[in-house]
């Protein structure tokens, strides 16, 4: 019993970092080089953030014993990748300080906390469907570019879902890495050991940095990373030690920001892999796989230059295809949970639909606009549900 806890949230931390790590790790390569940096600077990027979110993620998931998943701001690295035209990496690390020193007040304060507990956790079990649902059907246009490996993979799933649960993902790694092996699919690079270093790189502060940087990269880490990263855990019955998460991100951030870990944050859809049934049929023992996710988090960290050029030679489909499929199961709960109560089931729908959609009116992505968009349906209901019940009484 212990020994398949054990493989089963290892492979789940593993799974979870392959697909953190190749999903956005040529966002950050290419913010360095836009920023005049080389691939030694971005390499020193990855041993900060692989550093900064290992360490957070096992010393917060075993002091809580809930699988707290640390990750990068992915979307905080599209948004840096498109908008640091004009500003030196110097400046560049002072927003990221800005960034951080708003997410430590944050958790300080409460006032994100605060804000959550308002929120029903059917419309963030719907934000979350939202994001996940694109992973899921990705699986199957993943098909139309490689049908053969990608419908071995779906299929794997299927027979081990019912076979060996616990296992599951286990057996579509190895069926994925073996199809992908034989059809020639892996491309051949040179692999060479190498370690990485820091490289510090002196914070400049100015009220351009500040709006143009610092306060951006904070709003899109809050709404698109954190808040889904809540709303994970939620669906998945934890109790979420918001105020304390943010403080620790925030305040690591700060500390680690001129080394370029530009903002670190609670994980979503890696995180979700490691809360499956999959990973445990007892959820509070789940926090081993986000445990085993850390100590990923440091080996790719050590030795990101290398593992640079190894996850480089997958297929593409493989990876998406391996972190639809693996996102199934919370997929799944997610609608379930969404859809509880009947009063609140169409503002829950009308989240899912805007946060999948493309929508992003004034620079804010459908994260944002799903839970607004949700809340307005929900405000507009109780107010006329109210007034017609008042209404009903008067006759």
């Amino acid at each position: 019993m212990l020994v398949n806890r054990v493989v089963s949230s290892t492979v789940a931390g593993l799974v979870a970092v392959i697909v953190g790590f190749t999903s956005s790790v040529a966002l950050i390569y290419q913010t360095v080089i836009n920023l005049g940096g080389d691939v030694n600077l971005a390499a020193s990027w990855i041993l900060a953030l692989g550093l900064s979110m290992g360490l957070t993620s096992i010393s917060l998931s075993l002091y809580y014993r809930i699988p707290i998943l640390i990750a990068w701001s992915t979307p905080g690295a599209a948004l840096l990748m498109a908008n640091t035209q004009g500003f030196t990496l110097n400046e560049a690390v002072g927003g990221f300080i800005f960034c951080g020193a708003f997410i430590f007040l944050c958790g300080v304060t409460g006032l994100f906390e605060k804000l959550i507990r308002r929120l029903p956790f059917q419309l963030a079990s719907a934000m979350l469907a939202g994001i996940l649902i694109k992973f899921g059907i990705d699986v199957f246009n993943q098909m139309n570019a490689q049908p053969i490996l990608v419908i071995s993979m779906f299929v794997t799933y299927l027979i081990c879902k019912q076979l060996t649960p616990k296992f599951t993902m286990l057996f579509v790694l190895l069926v994925s890495g073996l199809l992908a092996w034989q059809f020639k699919l892996v491309k051949s690079v040179e692999l060479t050991w190498q370690f990485s270093e820091f490289q510090y790189i002196s914070p400049i502060f100015s009220l351009e940095v500040l709006l143009g940087i610092g306060i951006p990269l904070f709003i899109v880490t809050m709404a698109a990373q954190n808040l889904p990263g809540i709303a994970v855990l939620k669906a998945h019955n934890y109790k979420t030690p918001v105020s304390s998460v943010l403080s620790v991100t925030g305040g690591v951030t700060l500390l680690t920001a001129p080394f370029g870990s530009y903002a670190i944050n609670l994980a979503a859809i890696t995180a979700a892999i490691c809360m499956t049934d999959e990973v445990s049929d007892k959820p509070e023992k789940r926090y081993w796989a986000t445990v085993a996710g850390g100590i990923f988090y440091i080996v790719m960290a050590i030795f990101a230059g290398y593992l640079m050029n190894l996850f480089s030679s997958l297929p593409t489909a493989l990876i998406y295809a391996l972190a639809g499929i693996a996102l199934f199961s919370t997929i799944t709960n997610s609608i379930k949970q969404s859809l509880t109560d009947s009063k609140i089931s169409e503002a829950a729908i009308i989240t899912l639909l805007v946060t999948a959609s493309d929508l992003s009116l004034f620079g804010i992505s459908s994260v944002l606009w799903g839970i607004v968009a949700g809340s307005l349906t929900l405000f507009l209901q109780r107010i006329l549900r109210r007034r017609a019940a008042i209404k009903n009484d008067g006759i």
